[in-house]
């Protein structure tokens, strides 16, 4: 069964290789908003213009995707993952 587009997906952000840990790991976003927002909130979280952004430890998301489509696709247990890196980690 697809989700509203309007609902909040919970994002569970994780570090990976040398990339900090964040103090908040979790929080919701709107499904209507584009994964670029989550790119953007990572960045002023470390403070990194330069960031490695997957989903699932799988791929890059392009960032004009809209954050329910990913959740749809590809979430898990009730959340979307989404590793984040300094220097490129996976494919």
């Amino acid at each position: 069964m697809a989700a509203e587009v309007d609902q909040k997906v919970v994002v569970h952000v994780r570090s990976t290789g040398d990339a900090p840990i964040l103090k908040q790991s979790k929080f919701k976003i709107s499904g209507r908003d584009k994964f670029l927002k989550v790119i953007e909130f990572l960045r002023r979280q470390l403070h990194q213009d330069t960031l490695f952004v997957y989903i699932n430890s799988a791929f890059s998301p392009n960032p004009d995707e809209l954050v329910i489509d990913l959740y749809n696709n590809f979430g898990i247990d009730g959340k979307l993952v989404v590793n984040y890196a300094l220097s490129a980690a996976w494919g």
